[in-house]
């Protein structure tokens, strides 16, 4: 099932598309929100390479993601992008209904 209540951007997209040039097979960045974290939720990001049966899939340019329906919820209109910076390069979550995070950015609050 493809949902459009969360998007990958384009960078997000070329990223995964490196990373399965490189490992020589199709790779899926799966999303997931989990509690605990300083502020009460926290992001899971894994790379893999097949789709849970409950998964709900997100495509660009040939990659994608997946979430599960639980998860969706907290995620609604987020987006998932890949920055590379100077102190590191990372898949981030975008997400407008956060109302704080950590300073590390994979924990939050709504």
């Amino acid at each position: 099932m493809t949902t459009t209540d969360l998007t990958l951007s384009p960078a997000a997209a070329e990223r995964l598309k490196a990373i399965s040039q490189a490992e020589g097979k199709p790779v899926m960045l799966r999303v997931a929100v989990e509690g605990g974290g300083c502020s009460g939720f926290q992001y899971q990001l894994d790379l893999v390479d097949q789709a849970e049966p409950d998964d709900l899939r997100i495509e660009r340019d040939g990659a994608a993601a997946l979430v599960d329906e639980v998860s969706l919820v907290l995620l609604k209109g987020s987006e998932i992008d890949f920055v590379d910076e100077l102190v590191g390069a990372e898949f981030k979550i975008r997400n407008p209904n956060a109302k704080s995070s950590c300073g590390c950015g994979v924990s939050f609050s709504i």
